[in-house]
């Protein structure tokens, strides 16, 4: 099939980072910064990516703001008429810092938020005094009239404190809410027995959630990642395997999502190999799950083959050996009961947090 062009790109800056967050979705073996694609290249890839159409990039790591180049890389994708979303911990950024990106082009922050408390925050961070300066950084985001989106991944350690977390992103003057269930890919398997939410937290939330859209509507917009494990139906995971949006991993890998590469039959090009738009539209990893005709049963037949896409690529990889099985998220899969027993027992888990490690400078 020929894809349309794609309209969000990913772009993994590096995967240096001073948190250690128990729930990272990064890969165990992480990129070196030697292995980073230079401040040349990335311009590059900017370029290239406004050429295939891509509306909106994400600035993302790791923390981006590790790289002392983030400035230079904010004005050359506002230069290829990208819209520039930085997607930071807000460690590595100053009040000088905000407004010099402002100045070049950045138009949006996503801040994430690892609990409303010093306590908690500064726990699942393993960074102390990461609270405080996400507060400072709010501020300085709002100075210079940035949009903020707070983005706060949620488990079992913080979901009592749900609506305490959306009343923190309304002080900071948030415009969205982003309510991330845990997704257990990378690192954050390490954790599925401390931080796999319980049923009743996963069903508190939904109802929390509902009458904070209803009393914060004009002023919050909240988006909710449900957790897959007690969902019925899967989530379009990426809007569907190469349909919207493309990853850019700090070494210049091109994949269809952020934990694509846990396919290991699949092999992803390198844009120092070859253009962006070449391996969209023709590398065999972007079209081995484009569409449907991959699809076995029961998604072959079924009604929800274009709503879901069969779910999870990655997830079907991890929970049942085969990538392009139905996603175990799915009600429809043989392997559903299982997992939905599995998130019970990991839901009555320990307590003991692995934290990640600081990934290797060079």
């Amino acid at each position: 099939m020929t894809p349309a062009n794609p309209t969000a790109m990913l772009a993994e800056l590096t995967h240096r980072c001073p948190l250690s967050c128990p729930y990272c979705s990064n890969p165990l073996e992480l990129i070196r910064r030697d292995a980073e694609l230079s401040t040349e290249q990335w311009v590059e890839v900017f370029r290239q990516a406004g050429e295939l159409g891509v509306l909106h990039v994400h600035l993302s790591g790791g923390e981006p703001a590790s790289r002392r180049d983030l400035e230079d890389l904010t004005e050359a994708a506002a230069e290829a008429d990208l819209y520039t979303n930085l997607i930071t911990s807000g460690v590595g950024l100053t009040a000088k810092r905000i407004a010099e990106l402002a100045r070049r082009g950045l138009e949006h922050v996503q801040l994430s938020i690892q609990g409303p408390t010093k306590a908690i925050a500064d726990e699942i961070g393993g960074y102390a005094g990461g609270y405080e300066r996400k507060m400072q950084v709010a501020d300085w985001i709002a100075a210079e009239g940035l949009p903020l989106t707070v983005n706060a991944v949620m488990h079992r350690r913080n979901f009592e404190k749900l609506e305490d977390t959306i009343d923190l992103a309304v002080k900071l003057g948030a415009r969205r809410l982003e309510v991330a269930t845990v997704q257990f890919h990378g690192w954050a398997l390490q954790n599925q027995a401390a931080l796999m939410p319980t049923r009743r937290q996963v069903e508190a939330a939904e109802t929390i959630i509902d009458d904070a859209r209803n009393r914060l509507r004009g002023a919050l917009v909240i988006d909710y990642v449900a957790a897959d494990y007690f969902a019925r139906f899967p989530k379009a995971c990426m809007g569907g395997w190469g349909s919207v949006g493309l990853v850019v991993t700090p070494s210049g890998a091109v994949m269809p999502c952020h934990a694509a590469d846990t396919i290991p039959h699949l092999v992803f090009e390198n844009v120092r190999d070859r253009p962006l738009s070449e391996i969209w539209e023709k590398s065999d990893a972007f079209n081995a799950y484009r569409g449907v005709d991959w699809m076995q049963e029961p998604c072959r037949s079924c009604e929800r083959r274009e709503i879901d896409f069969g779910g999870c690529r990655c997830q079907a990889m991890a929970l049942a050996g085969d990538a392009a099985a139905t996603d175990p998220a799915c009600e429809k899969s043989p392997l559903n009961e299982k997992l939905q027993a599995d998130a019970d027992a990991f839901s009555r888990g320990g307590d003991t947090l692995v934290h990640r490690a600081k990934a290797p400078a060079s």
